[in-house]
């Protein structure tokens, strides 16, 4: 009996899913959302599966695995500089993996900004005054500036994690986003695209529902440098890899910001 390939020297191969479909791109009203976002057309999420056991200390080894492997390198999609989604073809050197926090299984994580005049209890956000942004409000303002007196209400610990992290990239959008009035729909849009990503578990002892996902922020390197999510470092342009360790599942969340391309549908 062959014996198993040690820890160390396993090499994970991947083969996409292209039948793979997630919820949040088959409806209409989150489509018609991140269109209004200016995300329409520059966001994709695609689906792989792998052959062999992931090990969670080996995540800089599965990533690098991933980028590596013939099949994501011709199907794993990316925008150009003109827009257009093409393979990502590069021969990958290097990928910087970022392990993300994603413990969350409830909303309750948003808890804080509805309750300190963020929103009002009607859940329209409160607007205010911004030196450079025009029509600026409290939830963007405690997004993004340290010096905002709400910035903390959100713990460090709590912004670190994924759903939270999905919030925020809703929230800001794209190049030409179109900003809500009310805070419910970022709260949905982010809860729907967390569900389609991240895989739970209960607890055999406990009966607790736990999430089993590993999520990693990656940024991958050919012999020119940076190339994958985006040639260039941007907030709202980011990739995550969403691992299941049990369907051994990876499903791949890409965004690139820019201008959104209204023609085309969410990938």
């Amino acid at each position: 009996m062959a014996e198993e390939t040690p820890a160390f020297q396993q090499i994970y191969t991947f083969n996409a899913l292209p039948d793979k479909t997630f919820t949040f791109q088959q409806d209409s009203h989150t489509a018609g959302l991140l269109m209004k976002w200016g995300m329409c057309g520059r966001i994709s999420t695609q689906a792989f599966n792998f052959d062999q056991t992931f090990q969670s200390y080996k995540k800089n080894d599965f990533a690098l695995n991933f980028f590596q492997d013939p099949c994501v390198k011709n199907s794993l999609k990316t925008l150009d500089a003109s827009g257009v989604w093409k393979p990502l073809g590069s021969d990958i050197t290097r990928v910087d993996v970022e392990d993300v926090p994603c413990s969350k299984v409830s909303v309750d994580i948003f808890d804080p900004i509805l309750s300190s005049g963020i929103v009002r209890p009607s859940g329209h956000i409160v607007k205010c005054f911004h030196e450079v942004h025009p029509d600026f409000d409290q939830l963007r303002m405690m997004l993004l500036e340290q010096e905002s007196e709400n910035y903390h209400v959100v713990s460090r610990s709590d912004r670190q994690e994924f759903l939270f992290r999905l919030f925020k990239h809703v929230v800001l959008g794209g190049e030409l986003c179109q900003y809500e009035d009310i805070i419910s729909p970022y709260i949905e849009a982010a809860k729907k695209i967390y569900k389609d990503l991240v895989s739970v578990q209960k607890d055999s002892d406990t009966k607790e529902i736990r999430v089993v996902s590993t999520i990693l922020k990656v940024f991958a390197y050919d012999e020119h440098g940076l190339c994958y999510p985006c040639g260039q470092d941007s907030e709202q342009t980011f990739a995550y890899l969403c691992i299941d360790p049990f369907k051994r599942h990876v499903y791949v969340l890409y965004h690139s910001y820019g201008v959104s391309l209204f023609s085309q549908s969410v990938k």
